[in-house]
């Protein structure tokens, strides 16, 4: 068993290709969504962190998850 994965992990790395960025483009770069994405992204990943993981943990424990119905898939 050890051998056939150290052959899939062998074949894995000799097919691997090597990674390459996109080409800049000047006329998509100053995209005012794009603009507006990026300043929003920060505030995103905070109130993400700061409120819904929290409020899921909480979620999750006894009394709250009897009283919400949450039921793990």
């Amino acid at each position: 068993m050890k051998r056939i994965a150290t052959l899939c992990a062998l074949a894995l790395v000799l097919t691997a290709a090597p990674a390459s960025a996109d080409d800049h483009r000047s006329d998509r770069a100053g995209h005012p969504l794009k603009i507006v994405a990026t300043i929003l992204h920060p505030i995103g990943v905070v109130v993400d962190y700061v409120i819904f993981k929290p409020a899921h943990w909480l979620q999750n424990r006894e009394p709250v998850k009897t009283l919400t119905g949450h039921d793990e898939d």
